[in-house]
């Protein structure tokens, strides 16, 4: 851990080991290190006396905030302390430095529309043929990331993470963290324009994802989105497209309305199977593209991603219709939104009317 953020051991045995990580004071257990994180609304330093009460075996606190702290741990004997210049960089740092520890691949993707969606489906494209570590709810920024790598363990050898920013650079230190194998740009839309500005602005964002590939790595891009897969000029990997357009490498055809899904053909290079996804909205066969054309990278074969892909099930408050039982239909995508994916979901609603 010292090693991994560069901190300064202030108590504490050096050879000392933790069980586990945590940054949530009420749902830590004994024998972890409590990382002191500085958020938006809270901040962890005052919450390192209740860990300790809790019997965690160490904290990681910032320098500047140590000061009463290291007095409290003094007071308990047999307890860490490490203190460095910025708790929440110290969590990144040491989740990389985990990352590091595994010889697992990496496939990142980031998008302003369906990265959640898309994830899920790559997920279980991936499960047929990996032990896979997965991003779990929205855990997806600057906290949520490190804490997902710090779950990997020695079975795992895929990992699908999804990465969110809403600020420049955020997207370029998330994948400094996980360094991909495969790093996926879903599209570009008007989202976090408070921070970002412009479109052009989220496309510079989601582009420093492909400014951290390395030679070796891969990128997937959207053929259908023509900021994004103009990205392709300039990418320093070698790039796989998918969508609709003809130039895509991976793509659908003959797509279909069927009951509450959609049926079309999914074509990879040399090979084309039938695919039924059960759910509306023709743009998810968008994200079931960008799935399928990771899990071809992969090596999956393609009918172990059909199964993967017809085992989706909307994710909750993203295109989910709920019956009544009066009859009545809801469309429940009531997840947190931005303008075009508002206009996919009334488009939907127009489509399956």
């Amino acid at each position: 851990i010292i090693v991994a953020t560069g901190g300064e051991l202030v108590a504490g045995a050096v050879d000392g080991v933790f069980d586990g990580v945590a940054i949530d004071s009420r749902n830590i257990a004994p024998g972890e290190l409590f990382m002191a994180i500085v958020g938006d609304v809270h901040d962890g330093h005052t919450f390192v006396n209740k860990a300790l009460e809790k019997g965690v075996r160490g904290v990681l606190v910032e320098k500047d905030k140590a000061g009463d702290l290291i007095a409290a741990a003094h007071a308990r004997k047999e307890r860490t302390i490490i203190a460095v210049n910025d708790t929440t960089r110290a969590l990144g740092d040491l989740a990389a430095f985990n990352r590091n520890r595994f010889p697992l691949k990496v496939i990142a993707l980031t998008g302003s529309n369906g990265k959640t969606s898309t994830r899920t489906m790559l997920t279980l494209v991936a499960e047929q043929r990996y032990d896979t570590l997965a991003t779990m709810g929205n855990f997806n920024n600057q906290i949520g990331l490190p804490l997902t790598l710090l779950r990997l363990e020695e079975t795992h050898t895929l990992a699908v993470l999804e990465l969110g920013m809403n600020q420049p650079g955020e997207i370029k230190r998330l994948a400094e963290i996980c360094r991909p194998d495969v790093g996926m740009i879903t599209n570009v839309a008007p989202a976090h324009l408070e921070g970002l500005g412009s479109i052009e602005g989220v496309l510079r964002a989601k582009g420093e994802l492909l400014e951290e590939l390395n030679t070796n790595a891969k990128a997937i891009l959207n053929a259908d989105d023509t900021r994004v897969a103009g990205l392709a000029e300039n990418a320093p990997a070698e790039v796989l497209l998918f969508g609709l357009s003809d130039k895509a490498d991976v793509r659908a055809t003959h797509i279909q309305e069927q009951g509450h899904g959609l049926s079309f053909s999914l074509v990879v290079p040399g090979e084309t199977i039938e695919v039924y996804l059960a759910t509306p909205g023709w743009f998810m066969v968008s994200n079931a593209l960008a799935a399928a054309a990771a899990g071809y990278l992969m090596d999956i074969p393609l009918n172990e991603i059909k199964i993967g892909l017809e085992r989706f099930q909307p994710v909750s408050g993203r295109m989910q219709i709920r019956k009544l039982k009066n009859g009545i239909h809801i469309i429940d995508d009531a997840y947190n939104a931005n303008p075009h994916s508002v206009k996919a979901a009334l488009d939907t609603l127009q489509q399956v009317a």
